[in-house]
């Protein structure tokens, strides 16, 4: 074997040889390893530019030769590239008398390759197969080596009868680049010197960095605009990949100046139009639907629409649909829909692909034009039987759908419509005759309305009045009334006798002319739609909606409203399904007279989102693998389904399996172009009616393979710690053909095989309840549907005992099934409640409570849920013989009554539970239930093991040791109203019982144990006796360590709080007078007027927050707010301005610390006064924020008995608690390093009196305030805990809510500034001078200074001996400024 180097130098002597020979040589017989074909470029564009050798007579030839070369090692192509790229052109050969050959370039197009059991031909970069190569060829998948963005770049072997990949035609790309230098004049005027300069420094770097293109001709500026400089330049080559264009545009960078300042990240490329644009219909009229389509033969998915007009981008909604695919790996297809096109949206459009920096853009204008019809609007009829014609003609004749004639009247005069589609007219051509409009109605005007239909649903009409004049008495009148009210009648099949013809004439009378939505309505199931009836008779007795088969649709789906002169009824669905195709009648009833109108529905098949099941939910894949991707659907529809990854789609292959039919795919990962990466995949469901529908997202993780370690052909891939979940159905749980497993089962990597983490797989004849549930409640029958589901689902429950005993996924689609039913009924008979409670009974024996812990591990409001669910049974309750009803099942009863006029007995059930040995009784007295409505119904029911699942409000510490009872009444209940129920007392001695009700608005709609409303009554040894002031679920609550609301200790907690609370706003409103007095006196130098800020945002933050502390006491009656939205403002505000406090106290800190350790540094006031507010509202308002927006959209943000700040769900409080104790020991910190360097001074640092003073009462304050401050809310975090004691509850309301006078007193009021300033305000200069005096004395042996008894003890802390004093002679502040820079920087 020749070494690659040799073959290359052959292969180079070979093509030298062979370009001197004529053209009608046959070389095959020369070199059998080479098939050459020569071809000369008469008429076509060379491999680059023609060149001509200049001679006298002779002109240069130049050929074309495709040379094919078979490698036995494919190892030698690499290498043979690598030599050819590195060759300079031309090469010249050897020279004859006759000619000499010269080798402009040697160019690699087509590379074949051995893939698995086939040879993969692909296109090097700048070539591609032609056309008809790919359309007669089959294509392979691209791969990493391939550029994006280019068409059939690889073929399954190569064409027989060839040609070669071919080089790609040149188009001109118009480009730019912005250089980040300032715009000059000069550049807009071609002739200038500065102009010429940059367009010859900028032609040649584009020269050098863009001959690498294949098929480069030249490239040319054109301009420049403002915006720094934006270069615009046109190249002129083939279609380059992007990475080509890439390193072209390095090359441009490498080879420009760099005092040009050229930005890399700002090229821009905008091909020459290669994008089809087509817009169906080309007359567009106002209400048709309209597409847009754009077609490009790159491979990017990236599109966007914009409309020019608007200036904006068009996004998918209601109205406007964009849709793009990828045609058979080659074409790009973008559809934009507009629906209901208006004259608004007519206007320019512009449909742009991106890929990488290329954009290739096309536009097109669409022009809307308004339905004009013309008719004559008003007519006079004899009603003589003679014909009469009626016509309406459209302004611009085109190929109308349809033309359809309305009337609208007392009346009803039918005639023949005929259209004439030539002339764009309709003609409608009536025969009227005394019968039908008889003398008593003369002079009626009926409306005859023609509407044109265009085949793309726009609509125009117009209206012709035409007024009937009778020409004689009819004597049949009574008897077409009475035909007209029975053809009605049986339309609607209601099924009446009218007793007389006096009786007939005076519902006639009655009946009303109902107009009904004009549109057709035609729907994909998932979607909404609604139909509104109107009447214009506003007496009624009743209105309901039916199906043709006279079924009556359930009343929660349509709405009746009465008004003066009319009503109006609508027939609302917000999701359909297939079941409401068909038509329906809105019916209006008086008496024996009934108005009907008739609408049609149809109703496309498209599956709904929770019903497509998809495999892999998550999959790992290596970066060299592949994996099938699925989704599943029980129905066999002809849908067209494309699997969707970032931007690109792919059509899916239909697979059937029985009633299950499953769309897949098959990913490679090397059509990825980087790898890690993840990934989310979707497929799309379009049906008949050009709707679709997403899939769940399949997530997908593309991985490096070294990294994986469990593999299981159903499982999947995964590296060690990964955590992924499966549908059941799809895992290897085992299925019944019939109907799939439900639920999720999740499994976790561990060493190197799957381990099942949680199973919640629901079992197959449960799963196939949940299905048929969730389809009932979308059901326009649901109500006639329910009786036989709920005998079902008893059956199949007991069926299954052991299955929702051993699969927490089956318990949970139980109670999910129990909830979705409970929103169905308005009346539950006796056999229904038995099938709801047998149900019941079976999901709460005791070989399920363990499964019970499973659930409530994962979702703490399953057992609320179910509780919930019977309660609302139990409201529907309507008994229908006898006036009391007994059901009992082991693990649950119900004792029922109906209230009659004038009912003697007491309400007074028993329960008894032998198996549980526990009893109870509920009583209501008949005071009571004579403010009950009539036959109303009392309903309740008892539970011996549901104490042990419900959730307990604080886990470990309450809980529940008795019957669970809830009490419902079918209508409003009238307060007051009491109820007196008795427990068996099972509790431990030493427990204080209380009665409690399961409130279900608690932990954020999870439900919890309340108190409210219900006391104990008496407590004997065997029982305990509450009574509660409303009806739900009581037990009895056992607390052991903690008071029940009412207790001696919360009455005493408020009263401290409310008193506390008082003093301290008005401490702080003091304090904030007393500064605004004395402002002028106490702020003469920098450091004092800072500390004074402090004070007073210290104590206006504190004073605000107080104020919100008391709203938020009045909004929260200690159960739950009386309203969340003021509760959460509160709680926001009150965290706000509560954080402030202690910004403030920090900054007070700081800025001591600046003062005294960094006195060489100033800063000027403003400076100062910036810092302080920043850090002192910035920073509380940033952790306010984002506390709130990351809680309460979970509804996690308050607590649920208080407006404030979460701890049980969140810990939300912990963003109050850490930045408030972090400050506390800040500002300790620096009160310690402070007090070092006042009783260690540097060499000249020796601030004066005044400056020390003020320093000192900063240092007095934060002394103070923070360990006060601090200590508070150490006492409130104390409190959050299980356990705390009485003492810290406390502790923590005392030193709360004395805060305000705390601050008076330490942070103002012991100021002696202050003292002094306010002495002088209220004139007091006698006493004011002496204490002068006595301060001036005092002050030359400051409480610091080395000399005085306390500097002595702080001395010897800090290790210094001998005595020092720092206190300098009393000076005026103006003299102070001159003395030195250091004391210039306490000013």
């Amino acid at each position: 074997m020749k070494s690659p180097r040799r073959t290359t130098l052959c292969c180079m002597i070979i093509v030298i040889y062979l370009s001197q020979a004529t053209p009608n040589l046959s070389l095959e017989s020369i070199v059998h390893p080479l098939i050459l074909r020569e071809h000369e470029l008469a008429g076509k564009e060379p491999l680059r530019q023609k060149r001509a050798v200049a001679s006298s007579r002779v002109v240069a030839e130049e050929y074309t030769v495709d040379v094919e070369i078979s490698f036995e090692n494919a190892s030698f192509l690499e290498p043979i590239k690598t030599y050819l790229n590195s060759l300079s052109f031309p090469i010249q050969g050897n020279s004859t008398d006759q000619a000499t050959t010269t080798i402009l370039s040697i160019e690699v197009t087509t590379v074949c390759r051995p893939t698995g059991n086939e040879i993969w031909c692909s296109c090097e970069t700048g070539y591609r197969w032609p056309q008809e190569r790919c359309l007669h060829n089959l294509t392979c998948q691209e791969h990493d080596g391939f550029p994006a963005g280019h068409r059939c770049s690889c073929l399954k072997g190569l064409p027989p009868k060839g040609p070669f990949c071919q080089l790609q035609g040149d188009v001109t790309l118009r480009m730019s680049v912005r250089l980040n230098v300032g715009f000059q004049q000069d550049l807009k005027n071609s002739s200038s010197a500065l102009y010429r300069s940059y367009k010859t420094d900028l032609e040649t770097a584009f020269w050098k960095g863009y001959s690498i293109l294949p098929g480069f001709k030249l490239v040319t500026v054109t301009g420049f605009r403002p915006g720094s400089v934006v270069v615009t330049y046109e190249v002129k080559t083939t279609t380059p990949s992007p990475e080509l264009m890439r390193k072209a545009n390095d090359q441009v960078m490498r080879n420009l100046n760099q005092t040009y300042k050229m930005d890399y990240n700002s090229f821009q490329v905008v091909t020459s139009n290669e994008t089809k644009f087509t817009i169906v219909p080309e007359i567009i009229f106002e209400g048709d639907t309209v597409t847009l389509m754009c077609e490009t033969e790159v491979l990017s998915s990236n599109v966007s629409w914009h409309h020019v007009e608007r200036h904006s981008d068009i996004q998918n909604n209601s109205r406007f649909s964009v849709y793009t695919f990828v045609l058979n790996n080659m074409t790009s297809i973008s559809r934009l829909t507009i629906y209901n096109i208006t004259q608004g949206d007519a206007g320019e459009y512009i449909c742009k692909l991106t890929l990488d920096i290329f954009e290739y853009e096309s536009r097109k204008k669409m022009d809307v034009t308004p339905i004009r019809i013309l008719a004559t609007e008003e007519m006079k009829v004899t009603c003589d039987n003679n014909p009469v014609s009626l016509n309406c003609c459209s302004e611009i004749n085109v190929n109308w759908s349809t033309v359809e004639w309305k009337q609208q009247g007392k009346i009803n005069i039918p005639g023949n419509p005929e259209t004439d589609t030539d002339s764009g007219c309709s003609r409608y051509t009536l025969k009227a005759n005394g019968r039908q409009c008889p003398s008593s109605l003369g002079g009626m005007r009926v409306t005859y309305v023609c509407e044109f239909i265009s085949e793309h649903g726009a609509r125009g009409s117009k209206s012709i009045e035409v007024t009937f004049t009778s020409v004689g008495n009819n004597s049949s009148h009574n008897g077409k009334v009475h035909d007209l009210l029975r053809h009605v009648m049986e339309m609607s099949t209601v099924q009446t006798t009218t007793g007389n013809s006096l009786e007939t004439s005076k519902a006639q009378e009655q009946q009303a002319n109902l107009t009904i939505t004009r549109d057709p309505i035609s729907v994909s199931e998932g979607q909404n739609f609604s139909i509104k009836c109107i009447s214009d008779v506003s007496n009624y007795d009743e209105v309901y909606w039916n199906t043709s088969a006279g079924i009556k649709i359930y009343p929660k789906f349509y709405t009746t409203k009465r008004y003066a002169d009319g009503a109006e009824s609508v027939l609302t669905v917000n999701t359909v399904t297939r079941e409401w195709n068909g038509t329906y009648h809105c019916i209006f009833r008086y008496k024996n007279s009934y108005s009907v109108a008739t609408k049609d529905v149809t109703v496309y098949p498209l599956p709904l989102e929770p019903n497509i099941m998809v495999d892999p939910l998550e999959a790992t894949i290596p970066c060299n693998g592949s994996h099938h991707f699925k989704c599943c659907i029980e129905e066999n529809e002809d849908y067209k389904v494309t699997f969707q990854m970032d931007s690109l789609s792919f059509l899916a292959e239909k697979e059937a399996n029985g009633k299950q039919v499953c769309y897949k795919y098959n990913f490679m990962a090397s059509s990825v172009s980087w790898c890690p990466k993840k990934l989310n995949v979707f497929c799309h469901f379009t049906n008949a009616a050009n709707n679709s529908v997403q899939s769940p997202s399949m997530k997908l993780n593309l991985v490096p393979g070294e990294n994986i370690m469990c593999q299981d052909p159903i499982i999947g891939v995964g590296e060690p710690g990964k955590v992924i979940q499966k549908l059941c159905q799809f895992s290897s749980v085992p299925s019944s053909p019939g109907s799939p497993t439900g639920g999720i089962i999740t499994y976790k990597c561990v060493g190197s095989q799957w381990k099942v983490k949680k199973n919640d797989c629901i079992s197959a004849p449960i799963n196939s309840l949940l299905q048929l549930a969730k389809a009932l409640i979308k059901s326009p029958y649901q109500d006639a549907k329910l009786p036989t589901y709920l005998k079902d689902l008893s059956v199949s429950t007991g069926k299954v005992k052991h299955e929702v005993s051993s699969f927490p996924g089956s318990l949970g689609a139980i109670i999910n099934i129990l909830d979705l039913l409970s929103t169905v009924p308005t009346q539950v008979n006796s056999e229904m409640m038995t099938h709801v409670l047998s149900t019941v009974n079976t999901i709460l024996s005791k070989p399920v409570l363990s499964t019970w812990k499973v659930v409530q591990q994962q979702q703490t409001n399953q057992s609320s849920q179910l509780l919930d669910s019977v309660e609302r049974f139990s409201r529907a309750l309507r008994p229908e013989d006898s006036t009391v009803l007994s059901i009992n099942q082991t693990n649950v009863q119900m004792r029922s009554m109906v209230i009659k006029p004038g009912h003697p007995k007491a309400y007074k059930q028993s329960f008894v539970f032998s198996d549980s040995d526990l009893w109870g009784n509920v009583a209501i007295e008949n005071c009571q239930l004579g403010n009950l409505q009539r036959d109303s119904s009392i309903v309740t029911v008892a539970f011996p093991t549901l104490k042990t699942i419900l959730a307990q409000d604080v886990p470990g510490k309450n809980f529940a040791n008795s019957l669970v009872m809830t009490t419902t009444v079918s209508h409003n209940i009238t307060l007051p109203f009491s109820i007196s129920m008795t427990f068996k007392n099972i509790n431990p001695s030493g427990a204080v019982p209380r009665c409690v009700f399961w409130n279900f608005d608690l932990a954020n709609h999870t439900g919890g144990w309340d108190s409210s409303g219900c006391y104990v009554n008496k407590v004997d040894e065997d029982s305990v006796s509450c009574i509660c002031d409303h009806l739900t679920s009581f037990s009895i609550l056992m607390s052991p360590d903690s008071p029940y609301p009412g207790s001696l200790l919360e009455i005493l907690l408020d009263i401290i709080s409310y008193i506390g609370l008082c003093f301290s706003i008005l401490s702080l409103a003091a304090c904030l007078v007393v500064e605004a007095v004395v402002w002028k006196s106490v702020t003469k130098n920098r450091t004092s007027y800072m500390r004074h800020i402090c004070i007073v945002n210290i104590a206006a933050s504190l004073l605000v927050a107080d104020s919100w502390f008391i709203v938020a006491a009045a909004i929260h009656n200690h159960y739950h707010p009386l309203n969340k939205t003021a509760c959460v403002a509160a709680t926001f505000f009150i965290h706000f301005f509560y954080l402030s406090v202690f910004f403030w106290m920090l900054t007070l800190g700081l800025m001591l610390f600046y003062r005294l350790v960094f006195i060489l540094h100033d800063a000027s006031k403003s400076i100062q006064k910036t810092i302080a507010f920043s850090l002192g509202y910035g920073c509380p308002l940033v952790i306010s924020v984002i506390t709130v927006g990351a809680t309460q959209p979970q509804e996690v943000y308050t607590r649920k008995n208080a407006c404030w700040l979460n701890w049980e769900d969140t810990k939300a409080l912990l963003a109050f608690v850490i930045p408030a104790l972090i400050i506390v020991v800040v500002n300790m910190t620096i009160m310690i390093v402070v007090i070092s360097k006042i009783l260690r001074p540097s060499i000249g640092d020796k601030p004066s009196k005044q400056e020390k003073s003020s320093l000192f009462q900063i240092n007095k304050s934060i002394g103070v305030l923070t360990p006060l401050l601090g200590l508070t809310w150490g006492f409130g975090l104390a409190t959050v805990f299980q356990g705390s004691n009485a003492v810290f509850h406390i502790i923590f309301t005392l030193l709360n809510a004395f805060q305000g006078l705390f601050i008076l007193l330490f942070g103002c009021l012991w100021d002696q500034k202050v003292q002094e300033a306010l002495l002088k305000k209220f004139s007091l200069s006698r006493w004011s001078s002496q204490h002068s005096k006595s301060t001036s004395l005092g002050s030359s042996t400051p409480v610091f200074s080395m000399s005085s008894p306390i500097s002595r003890r702080f001395n010897n802390l800090f290790g210094k001996t001998g005595t020092y004093n720092v206190s300098t002679p009393e000076t005026t502040s103006s003299s102070l400024e001159n003395t030195s820079s250091a004391y210039s920087l306490l000013n």
